[in-house]
């Protein structure tokens, strides 16, 4: 009976070999999967580092380009924060949670104000920035700086003519601490007054989001502003 016992030890031994080269094998692969992510992390943050300032020097450059569309007549700007309720200048290379850019003539006078605003379009959010000119009490300019609306619908809030002709000259006087009217959005061909906005046909969404950021954050910031406005003139004499 003894010579019928099967020989089990060499198929273990390769059953074992087996399990060995599979481990090896899941092991490589682990190593290079890992060695490849790392190496894609690093490459991923050496682009945003490199890229950083780059983005960050093109936004600063979009936006004075801004300033000066927004407020007519400007040469030179300054940025200023607002800090519980007062305006005070804004370091260089710092970031404001709401910023004013002050607006100056090339005689130094404060030509304007240019101030952001934000709200939800119809996709996603949109940020604009408007000028106020004091002396006029009006908004005088407006530009969408950021917008991710359908092209050739909402995005004719930034390039249709007879909506922005809305903020070329927008009332915003103030009777006491508020707006005298506040701003009203309306249909389009509706306005009667200084104060409304027309919206836009086939874009009214997007028109009506941007009536209303402008509305909402003149309505807070004019009367701030204008009770400030002696920190905004100071600033360019002692910048100078």
């Amino acid at each position: 009976m003894s010579d019928a016992t099967p020989q089990t030890a060499p198929a273990a031994d390769a059953i074992d070999a087996g399990t060995a080269a599979d481990q090896a094998s899941a092991w490589l692969m682990y190593r290079t999967l890992v060695g490849v992510g790392l190496l894609c992390g690093l490459l991923i943050v050496s682009v945003y580092l490199w890229t950083k300032p780059i983005i960050e020097r093109n936004r600063a450059e979009a936006l004075q380009a801004a300033i000066f569309r927004v407020v007519p007549g400007a040469s030179t700007s300054l940025s200023f924060e607002v800090v519980e309720g007062q305006i005070r200048p804004l370091a260089a290379g710092a970031h404001a949670a709401e910023a004013v850019h002050a607006a100056y003539a090339a005689d130094g006078s404060l030509a304007g104000v240019a101030l952001e605003g934000r709200g939800m379009g119809y996709q996603d959010t949109v940020v604009v920035l408007y000028g106020y000119a004091p002396h006029q009490d009006a908004v005088v300019g407006m530009e969408i700086l950021e917008s991710r609306e359908t092209p050739g619908l909402g995005d004719k809030a930034s390039s249709d003519p007879g909506y922005r002709a809305n903020f070329a000259q927008l009332d915003v006087s103030l009777a006491g601490d508020a707006l005298a009217h506040p701003i009203e959005i309306v249909k389009p061909g509706a306005k009667r007054h200084p104060w409304q906005i027309d919206t836009i046909t086939g874009a009214t969404i997007t028109s009506t989001a941007v009536g209303r950021i402008v509305g909402n954050g003149a309505a807070r910031m004019v009367p701030l502003v204008h009770g400030q406005l002696a920190v905004l003139r100071a600033g360019h004499a002692a910048a100078g």
